[in-house]
């Protein structure tokens, strides 16, 4: 990985990881999370050249953000977060986690306790997304979306609307078994236009087994789409995996090294996110 720095802050961005608090409450009906503190991904990422962090909100606390935001709080703003909210969330809240670094609002349309834009549940998500996208856009803040391909298109046509800009988790979710053909492609190509970012990340939640090489030809002509809105995630602390068997931390930067250009690959490892997380 670039930029290998050991005893000062080292100048890269992950742009997605998570941290756990083990004796913190969760939803029921979905994974118990390993204790996952965040002194661990910044003693693991410093090794690696990572010395900012954005730190996701995952699922399985729901609108509770408290273990993210503590995180926050003792990174003496060196990091960032994206946290999930209720709509009735107060100004006074907002800004509190803005001066902690908070710069975004999560939508998970994959979890199984997460948001829908289907059904009842999707109105209730839809709702939600209208009532805090104009108090988001007043902060600079952005609207994270983890989706589906087949979401992609109500997506666009949600910030067709609204100029709170969009970020897509995990390459948008363009899975290794996706055709080259599919209507998804163009919802992407309509939410690069609108100004969206993707992030480089998830590779092991799109049908791709590690080194991910089914996935290349699909992160270059995501590159030819987003150009310098890109921005890379480790996802640590790979949820998907159990605790014994995670990725190697190198091996989720090896798809941008391989697929990307010198240029391209500097870009989201620095510059691209210190602006989308300024």
């Amino acid at each position: 990985m670039p930029g290998d720095v050991v005893g000062v802050l080292a100048s890269g961005w992950d742009s997605h990881v998570h941290v756990f608090d083990g004796d913190a409450s969760v939803a029921p009906g979905h994974y118990k999370p390993v204790h996952r503190p965040l002194a661990d991904i910044e003693t693991l990422a410093q090794g690696h050249g990572v010395g900012h962090l954005v730190l996701v909100q995952p699922s399985v606390y729901g609108t509770d953000n408290t273990v993210l935001l503590h995180a926050l709080q003792s990174s003496q703003g060196r990091h960032r977060g994206v946290v999930v909210l209720d709509p009735s969330v107060s100004d006074a809240a907002l800004q509190d986690m803005h001066a902690l670094g908070v710069r975004g609002v999560r939508f998970n349309l994959v979890s199984p306790v997460g948001d829908s834009l289907n059904g009842l549940n999707g109105q209730d998500t839809l709702n939600s997304f209208h009532a805090l996208a104009p108090r988001l856009h007043a902060l600079g803040w952005h609207v994270q979306w983890y989706a589906r391909p087949e979401d992609l298109s109500a997506i666009a046509g949600l910030h067709a609307t609204n100029p709170v800009p969009a970020v897509l988790d995990h390459l948008a979710g363009l899975h290794a078994g996706l055709p080259s053909g599919h209507a998804a492609w163009q919802s992407l190509a309509q939410l690069a236009e609108q100004g969206a970012w993707v992030k480089l990340s998830g590779w092991y939640r799109l049908r791709a087994a590690s080194p991910y090489e089914a996935l290349d030809d699909s992160i270059r002509k995501v590159a030819q789409l987003f150009e310098r809105r890109m921005v890379w995630g480790s996802d640590w602390p790979h949820t998907a995996f159990a605790p014994d068997a995670m990725p190697a931390y190198a091996s989720t930067w090896a798809p941008v090294a391989r697929a990307l250009s010198a240029a391209q690959k500097s870009h989201a490892w620095e510059r691209a996110p210190s602006m989308l997380y300024a």
